[in-house]
């Protein structure tokens, strides 16, 4: 499992480069300021949450393995919701999106905790 975390975490860290790039850059002049705030709590979520999966995989071959895997695994659902939400959101102005948002951000917190607890024992 740390190989897959690391790689996700890899993947989501570029995927958040790419994305910042293109709210510095392309989308000033397409999205209003509201969006483009939107936008960029998006890419410096999945940024956060990117270098934490790589925590994870360093974790996982020290603690516990089923809670660093759980661990892992809420951070990769949290960018799914909680990121990809505001993408959504900034790029559509679809309101029930944010909906949807908290829900990620419920999945960070507990891959925070779960990850806490791994280094217990």
């Amino acid at each position: 499992m740390d190989r897959l975390f690391f790689s996700l975490g890899s993947a989501s860290a570029f995927l958040a480069v790419a994305a910042g790039a293109l709210g510095a850059h392309a989308l000033r002049g397409r999205l209003g300021p509201d969006s483009l705030s939107v936008f960029e709590t998006a890419a410096r979520y999945q940024m956060y949450h990117a270098l934490a999966l790589l925590a994870v995989s360093w974790a996982s071959t020290r603690w516990s393995e089923s809670l660093t895997q759980s661990a892992g695994w809420l951070f990769t659902v949290g960018t799914v919701l909680f990121s990809g939400s505001l993408y959504g959101l900034a790029f559509t102005g679809v309101r029930w999106l944010g909906a949807i948002t908290p829900l990620g951000g419920v999945a960070f917190l507990a891959g925070w905790i779960c990850l806490a607890l791994s280094a217990r024992g």
